[in-house]
């Protein structure tokens, strides 16, 4: 019995995406495609995996065994092209690494110069990404690893690691913006004043805003923004210690923030990183924030 990795990977994709479209969508592929790939497997295997009876198809029993078996499988796989990858005897000469500004600077300053030391004669490319826009540059082969903050779940060929830091974002305004004064600001009063937000090239904007907004691709810009008191923005903290200008922006005391999130590292599983991409992923694993001098 044969079937295809692309035919176990539509099928996956479909089922954690909800539908044959939405999985299309993140395959990059046509919904005929998907479907008649799914339809195939259906086929190959003797089994019904979707009921498609309702608006939305819904896993069978038996699509559920499968998956478990499909998930395996592409595990196995991607783990092996890794494998492949790792017994090559040459460093690759150019590597490409998408750096989110939720990574904290200092992190950022160890890791380039432990990666100087290893790989002097690899070319480092460092691109400036937060969330869809990392997953293109990855999807296109243009970036060989990406970090963004975490999600939930990802396309099918793209993997990921959870890093053992966390980074924490907070809410800023500049020190003359009349919220600036406010000892404490509930949720429903901050979204009636300006939002400065995130908005990558590749998001859809969906429903729109609850309140006037400003948005931008890169929290370096927004971080600009708002210091010129345009409005308020969430942004890294270590960002805004980093290089925001001496008391130009206060955070705003608004209740659950500044909040944790967590940072994903991620690749595309088709064209896995090298030698010094899996060293710089390893390293990035096991990296804890380094602890700056005494003022």
């Amino acid at each position: 019995m044969k079937y295809s990795p692309e035919a176990l990977m539509a099928f996956v994709e479909a089922v954690y995406s909800g539908s044959f479209s939405a999985a299309a969508r993140r395959l990059r592929k046509s919904q005929s495609t998907v479907s008649t790939a799914i339809a195939n497997l259906e086929v190959d295997l003797g089994v019904t995996l979707f009921d498609r009876s309702a608006r939305n198809p819904v896993l069978t029993e038996q699509g559920k065994r499968v998956l478990i078996y499909a998930e395996a499988i592409l595990a196995a796989s991607d783990r092996l092209d890794e494998l492949a990858v790792s017994l090559g005897s040459e460093t690759e000469p150019r590597l490409t690494f998408v750096l989110s500004d939720t990574l904290h600077p200092d992190m950022l300053a160890v890791l380039l110069a432990e990666f100087d030391k290893r790989f002097p004669h690899t070319e480092f490319e460092c691109l400036i990404g937060e969330d869809e826009d990392v997953i293109d540059l990855l999807q296109k082969g243009r970036a060989h690893l990406g970090l963004m903050q975490a999600r939930e779940s990802y396309p099918a060929e793209i993997g990921s690691n959870r890093l053992p830091v966390q980074s924490h974002m907070g809410i800023y305004a500049a020190a003359g913006h009349p919220l600036a004064v406010r000892e404490t600001i509930q949720w429903e009063e901050l979204r009636t004043w300006r939002e400065l937000r995130l908005s990558t090239y590749l998001e859809n904007p969906g429903l729109p805003a609850p309140g006037p907004v400003w948005s931008a691709p890169n929290y370096l810009l927004l971080l600009s923004l708002a210091e010129q008191g345009f409005g308020w923005c969430k942004l890294p903290c270590a960002l805004v210690t980093e290089f925001a200008h001496h008391h130009a922006l206060v955070p705003l005391n608004v209740p659950g923030w500044p909040a944790a999130i967590s940072i994903d590292l991620a690749w595309n599983k088709r064209s896995p990183p090298g030698i010094a991409g899996n060293w710089l992923r390893t390293h990035l694993q096991q990296m804890t924030l380094p602890a700056r001098p005494p003022a």
